[in-house]
C-alpha cells in the first residue's frame, strides 16, 4: 500500500514541473505573438493637400479641383465683347456677349459630373472630371491630377449655311490632363495638355472644285495656370493657352488672361481679362481669332454657387 502511495506522488512529482514548463512555454508563445503584433507597422492615412485651387475654374480652364461627394454647383460664365473699340461699346459691354449656364453634382468621390448651355452657336454639353490622383502632405504623391472631358451638340436648325447631314456633325469633344501642385500656402501652378476634336469642320472650294478643309478635325493644345493668394478670400489668377495643331487655314491665337478670385464658403467669383472670347474650350481652342498683341482683350466673369447635399 505503501508502495502505491509513493508511486502515485512520484508520479504527481514527475508531471507538476512538465505541466508548468507547457504553462510557461505557452505564455512565452502567446507574448511573441502579442509582440509580433505590436510590431507589425501601422498604416497611416493619406493626408492630402486642401485647397490647390479655389474652386472648379480658373478663367478659361477648368482647375485640378473637384469637390467633394455630395456637392451641387451652378455656373454662370459670361464674356462681353473686345474693348479695342473704347466708348463706342463701352469697352465691349454693349458688343455680343456669350453666356453659358452651367450644373454639376459629385455622385461619388473624386467624380463629378455636368451640363451646360450656351447661347454661342447653341451648343449644349455634357463633361465628366475625375481627380485621378491628389497631392499629399509628405510629398508621397507630389502632384495632383485631374481628367476633365466634354462632349458638345450644336442644336441650331440646318440651313443652307449650316451644311449638317446627321447627329455626328453637331458634335465635337474636349479632353485634358490637368497636372497641378500647390508649392506653399499662397502659390498654386497647374499644366493642362488637350486634345479638341470637331466631327465637322468648315471648308471651302479650291480651284480644282474639290471641297477643303480650312482646319483639321483636331487640334492639340497646352494651357498654363497660377493662382497667388492675397488675403484668405482673395486670390490673384492668371491664364494662358498655346494653341499646337498647325491647320491649312485660320490658326487660332494664344490665350493671355489675368484676373481675380474672390472666395466665400459658398461662393467663388472670378472677374479677369483675356481675349478668349468663347467659352467652352474646344470653341476657345480652336476659333480663337482675338489678338492680344493688338489689344483684343474682353471682360469676362466667372459666378459659381454650392450646395452641400
Amino acid at each position: 500500500m505503501k508502495n502505491a502511495i509513493t508511486n502515485t506522488l512520484i508520479i504527481r512529482l514527475i508531471r507538476l514541473p512538465l505541466i508548468m514548463l507547457m504553462l510557461v512555454l505557452g505564455l512565452n508563445d502567446l507574448k511573441a505573438q502579442d509582440s509580433t503584433q505590436a510590431a507589425a507597422p501601422v498604416v497611416k492615412k493619406k493626408s492630402f493637400i486642401k485647397n490647390t485651387f479655389d474652386g472648379n475654374f480658373i478663367i478659361d480652364n477648368q482647375t485640378v479641383m473637384v469637390p467633394i461627394k455630395g456637392t451641387f454647383e451652378f455656373d454662370i460664365q459670361h464674356r462681353f465683347g473686345t474693348i479695342e473699340h473704347g466708348w463706342k461699346d463701352l469697352a465691349g459691354l454693349f458688343a455680343t456677349a456669350n453666356m453659358l449656364l452651367g450644373f454639376s453634382y459629385v455622385p461619388i468621390k473624386d467624380v463629378q459630373i455636368g451640363f451646360g448651355a450656351t447661347n454661342d452657336r447653341m451648343q449644349v454639353n455634357g463633361n465628366l472630371k475625375y481627380a485621378l490622383i491628389k497631392q499629399t502632405k509628405d510629398n508621397t504623391s507630389p502632384l495632383s491630377i485631374t481628367l476633365f472631358a466634354n462632349s458638345v451638340m450644336d442644336t441650331r436648325a440646318k440651313t443652307s449655311s449650316l451644311p449638317i447631314i446627321n447627329v455626328q456633325d453637331r458634335l465635337s469633344f474636349f479632353s485634358q490632363i490637368i497636372i497641378a501642385r500647390k508649392i506653399n500656402e499662397k502659390i498654386s501652378l497647374q499644366l493642362g495638355p488637350s486634345l479638341s476634336y470637331f466631327n465637322n469642320v468648315e471648308g471651302y472650294f479650291d480651284e480644282n472644285n474639290i471641297i477643303q478643309s480650312k482646319t483639321n478635325n483636331a487640334h492639340f493644345a497646352i494651357s498654363a495656370a497660377g493662382k497667388f493668394k492675397l488675403t484668405e478670400g482673395l486670390s490673384l489668377i492668371a491664364n494662358y493657352d498655346q494653341p499646337i495643331t498647325q491647320h491649312p487655314m485660320n490658326n487660332p491665337n494664344p490665350n493671355l488672361s489675368l484676373g481675380l478670385d474672390m472666395k466665400t464658403s459658398g461662393h467663388d467669383f472670378q472677374i479677369f481679362v483675356g481675349n478668349y472670347g468663347y467659352i467652352l474650350p474646344q470653341n476657345n481652342n480652336v476659333y480663337n481669332h482675338n489678338d492680344f498683341s493688338k489689344s483684343q482683350f474682353l471682360i469676362g466673369f466667372n459666378i459659381s454657387r454650392l450646395w452641400n447635399f
